[in-house]
């Protein structure tokens, strides 16, 4: 066995979650041949990582938008993605999708090992398997890891991984000096938004722009820092409230990087502030200081991995949090106070201590 194939169709931060897995497969077959089967938005995010021989971005999500769009097209590009899947002539998948029609494309394109879990019975397809209520009480990069131990492969190393590319990096550095900011001068990131992968929920998650505004302000005025913000183009109405709403004018570039250009950015950085989202496992993968603002979501089961005083959670003490649990979002009366209670003097002291 010498050919693996990873599944993952989720976002920026579940994709990271697992290449501590990746790893692990390389030490130990290092010969070996590893695929990665992800979605269109963030395979260009594995593209450096040496772990990987090859991704290829086709969710099912992403077979729903084409066929929407053009039906030929759609079915193009599924009996591609299956060609794909049978050429890599893979002895084993494993698939974190929770998802059985992952698994049984896999079958269908001859993969005889087909590893993962067992969600709501979802796992008819796959051959060695764990049974899974939800994830609680652990990380998810440790329920991931658990998954190798069919392949009877000891992990030596947590960490998460992400690498970027010469161009990106000299087109940050650029960039940055462009805007006065030089190689060894601190920066400070700000990602107002994040959560993309939650859709129209994702205002759950985010903290008030107006307030990112202020401790920007207090950034540059009191710390002498610069500052600049980040994040894709869906998130251009929050940048222009923080823009707007500060006496001080941050560099802008939101919505004006690809994946991988956001990824050199980040690495640039000297600390990221960010909300619970893909920026922020890119960052703690890159080896870039945080901090970070948690509301629904439990940071013990999505947060920065492994656990580190180079990266400070902030959260409310109410309760009822976390309220996403088992993959669901449970209804709010609250008004989001799990994020409104986390004030600007906490997040700005948090900053002030990293630096």
């Amino acid at each position: 066995m010498s050919r693996f194939l990873l599944v993952n169709p989720f976002g920026i931060g579940d994709v990271l979650f697992t290449t501590p897995v990746a790893r692990a497969i390389r030490d130990s077959y290092p010969a070996g041949f590893l695929g990665y089967w992800c979605n269109q938005r963030v395979a260009p995010m594995l593209q450096y990582n040496p772990d990987i021989d090859t991704a290829f971005g086709v969710s099912r999500g992403d077979l729903k938008k084409t066929w929407s769009e053009s039906k030929i097209k759609g079915i193009t590009d599924f009996y591609g993605l299956l060609r794909q899947l049978k050429t890599g002539h893979y002895d084993a998948a494993i698939d974190f999708s929770l998802d059985c029609r992952y698994s049984l494309l896999a079958q269908l394109a001859g993969i005889k090992r087909r590893i993962g879990f067992d969600y709501k019975k979802r796992g008819r397809f796959l051959t060695d398997k764990l049974a899974l209520d939800g994830y609680s009480g652990k990380h998810v990069v440790d329920y991931y890891l658990e998954l190798l131990k069919f392949l009877e492969v000891e992990p030596r190393s947590r960490q998460l991984y992400l690498y970027t590319g010469q161009q990106e990096q000299s087109q940050s550095k650029k960039f940055l000096e462009y805007h006065g900011i030089h190689e060894q001068e601190a920066v400070i990131g700000i990602a107002p938004g994040a959560g993309a992968s939650w859709g129209e929920d994702a205002a759950r998650k985010h903290w008030p722009a107006a307030r990112f505004a202020q401790i920007a302000d207090r950034i540059i005025d009191e710390l002498k820092v610069k500052v600049v913000l980040l994040g894709d183009a869906s998130e251009r109405t929050i940048a222009d409230v923080i823009i707007y709403s500060m006496k001080q004018k941050p560099i802008d570039m939101v919505g004006k990087t690809s994946l991988a250009q956001l990824a050199a950015l980040i690495q640039r950085l000297r600390i990221l502030l960010t909300n619970d989202g893909g920026p922020l496992h890119m960052a703690v993968a890159l080896g870039v200081r945080t901090v970070s603002i948690f509301g629904p979501v439990d940071e013990k089961v999505y947060g920065p991995y492994p656990p580190s005083e180079k990266h400070t959670v902030l959260k409310a003490g109410l309760e009822c949090r976390p309220c996403y649990e088992q993959f669901r979002l449970k209804p709010c009366d609250k008004e989001k106070e799990c994020i409104t209670l986390i004030d600007t003097a906490e997040v700005f002291e948090a900053l002030r201590r990293l630096l």
